[in-house]
């Protein structure tokens, strides 16, 4: 049992702390914007606002990094009124810590910054060979995440500064032993259960159904059938695939192309050598390095007297183990197979030609090219798909460059029609219905992208009915659309949506049948637990839920242990009604020492991010911190807490 959870042990962490202390993991501090007071403010840290546009600008930027890490996710996930209020949340503990930190003087210095840097893996991959930082491409990084580089090197500089704040109080926990096999053995619990289920559909038949009843349940439960705002669009889009199917290619065009390319399309050309080497490493004393030469310049003295002798004279002095059986030989290769030292020589030799003595890490070298095998040229009717491709590919980059301002200008500046543009850069305009503020899960193309879609469903894009400013949503790829119908978000009328609420109206009211007839039974069962027509017992525990429902699972560990067996009923809602009954304790299993230390630095981990979310509480109260929007509810928080 302990295995799984030590392979899980980021979810154990996780779980262990909701059980130990409220929720808080704080993985570093965002830099915090300081924006113009433009706007309605959301929240206020130490008298300074957080503005509704940095609040959407910031849960923008939350967006489209977690789409971009996991494109699959349910896009209705990430712009939920939870996710947008965690955002916030999440912008005012950085905004209460960067404070902080100014108030407490943790100033990062210049030097403890450049060290900082010079250590990132992602900056040291953008120095050549000379150890100069490229700053072409530390431009790039920096606006690939908005900034410039000075604003980068800001950022860090203030995450930095902040995580001084809270880095301390983590890394001074040391939790006790009583203090690790206490939470442990709350939450590794394991406990006998035996459950009967009452589901819905079974209740279904029961129920009877009315018009005046779909009425009334379609009247107090109006917001289920909204619809969501939607829109009928035509869009135009600058791509170098569009731009590939207008490309035509004279003849002659391919032709010098694959005469310029022709050596290259062939591929690389291969040679077969065989060497002696004597070994000698780099950091050898200078006399080993010496005596070794003086070997190689012997043997090379030889060979060249009598070149038939090469192979005997590998096989009989040649240090490389693995050709030296073989007189040497070392088969074809192509440029990039060996050293360079070595290759370098190789390919300067004609065939049958002997090398001077060449150094390589390896040591000293006698090369002889035994072959060449010269790449087979391919014709050039073979080669025409290919040629075809690649020029046209080239031409619609090319294209794509001079055209792109082209684009952006004109839909602009003739924003109320596409064909002006379409027609002058050969485009077709393309149509959508239906089309809503998040992509479904799981569409993919442009009309997936959130930035267009944003743009599409701007305020002003709306009302004006007018061609968006050109968006680029991949590389080489800009689009434009408009809306040509638009229908906002309503509750659809009764008579559309009647077979809809005919079946919620049964689903709930089966859920209820149920319900009752569970409730019902653990009523009659309620003083007589040991009598109760239950199913197979199984051993549950939080890491192994065998099957049953999380409520389930969450209802039986909380039954109070001194009176056991003992019978209790578990609400699923729609999901059914479950009666369990709670046999007894089940001891969990013992840990070796090395689980028994990973639990207790696991415990330390928690304990630390305790204290942090602790200090933190203070530091909000000290800074008179303000959250102005209210929480929303997480449906079906309120039955679960009845449960």
């Amino acid at each position: 049992m302990f295995d799984s959870i030590r392979n899980h042990s980021k979810i154990l962490m996780g779980l262990l702390f909701l059980l130990v202390i409220p929720s808080f993991v704080l993985f570093g501090v965002d830099s915090y914007s300081r924006f113009s007071d433009q706007g309605a403010p959301v929240a206020k840290v130490a008298g300074n606002k957080i503005t509704q546009g940095e609040w959407d600008a910031a849960h923008q930027r939350e967006v489209e990094r977690i789409r971009a890490s996991v494109p699959n996710l349910d896009p209705k996930l990430l712009d939920s009124a939870e996710a947008r209020y965690a955002t916030l949340e999440r912008m005012v503990n950085d905004r209460v810590i960067a404070v902080a930190a100014d108030k407490q003087l943790l100033i990062t210095s210049d030097q403890r910054l450049a060290r900082y840097l010079q250590q990132d893996p992602t900056i040291a991959g953008l120095r050549g060979a000379d150890g100069k930082l490229d700053m072409d491409r530390y431009r790039q990084l920096a606006a690939s995440q908005g900034m410039t580089p000075e604003m980068l090197e800001a950022k860090v500089r203030q995450d930095l500064s902040a995580q001084q704040v809270m880095g301390g109080l983590q890394q001074s926990v040391v939790a006790s032993q009583s203090q690790t096999d206490t939470a442990l053995n709350a939450y590794l619990q394991r406990r006998e259960i035996q459950t009967q289920k009452w589901m819905p559909a079974d209740f279904a038949a029961k129920v009877q159904v009315t018009d005046a009843d779909l009425e009334k349940f379609y009247q107090a439960q109006s917001e289920r059938f909204r619809s969501v705002e939607s829109a009928d669009i035509e869009y135009l889009v600058l791509d170098t695939v569009a731009l590939q199917k207008s490309i035509s290619l004279p003849e002659q065009d391919l032709k010098t192309y694959y005469e310029q390319n022709v050596q290259r399309l062939a591929g690389k050309e291969e040679r077969r050598a065989s060497h002696i080497l004597i070994n000698a490493a780099k950091d050898a004393p200078a006399a080993d390095r010496a005596k070794a030469r003086a070997k190689a310049d012997e043997l090379l003295a030889s060979v060249r007297k009598a070149p038939k002798s090469f192979a005997d004279v590998a096989r009989k002095h040649s240090q490389d183990t693995g050709s030296a059986t073989k007189g040497g030989d070392l088969d074809f290769f192509a440029k990039g197979a060996m050293v360079k030292a070595f290759e370098d020589a190789a390919f300067a030799l004609k065939k049958g030609d002997i090398s001077d003595v060449v150094e390589s890490e390896f040591g000293f070298h006698i090369i002889q090219l035994t072959d060449i095998k010269a790449p087979k040229a391919p014709s050039f009717e073979s080669m025409r798909p290919q040629l075809e491709a690649d020029l046209r590919k080239q031409q619609a980059q090319r294209q794509f460059a001079e055209q792109a301002e082209t684009f952006t200008n004109s839909v602009y500046e003739q924003a109320d029609s596409f064909k002006p543009t379409a027609d002058r850069l050969k485009l077709s305009v393309q149509k959508a219905q239906g089309l809503t503020r998040t992509p479904a899960a799981g569409a993919q193309g442009v009309l997936a992208n959130a930035k267009l879609l944003q743009t599409l469903f701007a305020e002003e894009s709306v009302s004006k009915r007018r061609n968006t400013p050109a968006v680029e949503v991949a590389p080489n790829t800009l689009v434009s659309a408009r809306i040509v119908a638009y229908r906002p978000a309503a509750v659809r009328p009764f008579a559309e949506v009647k077979d809809e609420v005919r079946r919620q109206y049964v689903v709930e009211k089966s859920a209820d049948l149920a319900k009752a007839e569970g409730q019902a039974k653990l009523a009659s069962w309620k003083d007589q637990a040991a009598q109760a027509q239950v199913g197979a017992a199984v051993t549950v525990s939080r890491d192994q839920t065998q099957g049953q429902p999380q409520a389930v699972v969450d209802a039986v560990l909380r039954a109070d242990p001194a009176r056991l067996p003992a019978l209790l009923g578990v609400d699923l809602g729609t999901q059914g009604f479950v009666l369990a009954r709670v046999n007894k304790l089940v001891a969990r299993e013992a840990s070796s020492p090395q689980q028994v230390a990973q639990s207790r630095q696991q415990m330390a981990q928690l304990w630390g991010q305790a204290e942090t979310q602790a200090y933190l509480t203070h530091l909000k109260q000290q800074l008179k911190t303000e959250i102005l929007i209210e929480k929303p509810q997480i449906k079906g928080a309120e039955a679960a807490e009845k449960r």
